[in-house]
């Protein structure tokens, strides 16, 4: 029974969450299962409550689950469901305006415990924050954007116009609405307004 709800459900390699699965058996019975099909290498097991269907690869013992992965399915998105984003030089290297490839993850998220601290997925080290306020699917890329804004000046290896430019480019491309800014700027620090101006990123917004 467990194994086709998971092969239904899930991809290969896709984090699978113990806490996630919804079928009439006690949480006793739940993990045993879990712990049957682990035993017969029909589903891998990565981490305390979390496991995978194995994919199809030419490499002896096949594709791993990455941290990353995990990461992002534990913090960030799953089950369509938006509860986090990337923060920090873990975001500001995502939009090209440093060149700085980060050690540590940095995510903001509602499954943060605490305001700040540093959790682990296997060898991936992750400074996890508590959001100004829920993150929610329809806010998370203005909130995303306004932190990655109160400390703009730091991500920004050497051009400023040229980090302007992706900035604004990517506002843009997401069509975010000052409407939306305005409803959430007075949750961050004063001087994030004189990076707006500065940035004349106000006249990009839709």
């Amino acid at each position: 029974m467990l194994l086709e709800y998971l092969q239904e459900n899930y991809k290969a390699n896709e984090p699978i969450f113990v806490s996630d699965i919804e079928l009439p058996v006690t949480d006793t019975n739940l993990r045993q299962m879990f712990k049957v099909l682990c035993d017969s290498g029909q589903i891998v097991r990565y981490d305390t409550g979390i496991y995978y269907l194995k994919g199809k690869s030419r490499l002896k013992g096949g594709v791993s689950l990455s941290a990353d992965v995990v990461a992002r399915y534990k913090y960030i998105s799953r089950n369509n469901k938006i509860d986090g984003y990337y923060s920090g030089f873990t975001f500001a290297n995502q939009l090209g305006l440093t060149t700085q490839v980060p050690f540590v993850m940095e995510i903001v998220s509602n499954n943060a415990s605490a305001k700040c601290r540093e959790v682990n997925v296997k060898n991936q080290k992750i400074i996890l924050r508590k959001p100004r306020t829920l993150i929610t699917k329809e806010n998370c890329d203005i909130l995303q954007l306004l932190d990655l804004l109160k400390d703009f000046d730091n991500y920004v290896d050497d051009d400023m116009d040229m980090a302007t430019k992706r900035l604004i480019s990517y506002v843009k491309k997401l069509k975010l609405k000052r409407s939306e800014v305005d409803k959430y700027i007075d949750l961050y620090p004063e001087r994030i307004y004189k990076i707006i101006y500065e940035t004349r990123l106000y006249d990009a917004f839709a």
